[in-house]
């Protein structure tokens, strides 16, 4: 197994993307609502990356599955505040929009991931 396989992953990179448009999100937010939502945004982003990485590491596949599902859990989460954002006039339209899709890429990626893994017959 290639060690630190995960760092050529497109996923794993599409994640980092998402988590640094999250964190200029947070920084624009009010502060009164900087630390619940944002730092919510951030846990749950970060746990997107982590939890792929950590999988990547597992030395089988029904393990790296299971960590793919937790970062598809992730994905949700931060979908979930981004809209709660939006429908309380703290993120634009248009941003969610945008992010809607990056996190509907990611989640197909991570999909397509645990599908392959189940076609090599390890989970």
């Amino acid at each position: 197994m290639q060690k630190f396989r995960f760092l050529e992953w497109q996923v794993y990179k599409d994640a980092q993307n998402l988590f640094t448009l999250s964190l200029k999100i947070v920084a624009n937010l009010p502060k009164e609502v900087r630390f619940s939502f944002g730092g919510q945004l951030t846990r749950a982003g970060l746990s997107i990356i982590l939890n792929i990485a950590e999988g990547s590491g597992k030395k089988t596949d029904r393990d790296l599955s299971r960590f793919l599902d937790i970062a598809l859990g992730s994905a949700y989460e931060v979908l979930a505040i981004l809209d709660t954002l939006n429908k309380n006039k703290l993120l634009d339209s248009d941003t969610l929009q945008k992010l809607t899709g990056d996190l509907s890429s990611i989640t197909s990626q991570l999909g397509g991931l645990k599908k392959s893994l189940r076609g090599k017959g390890g989970v």
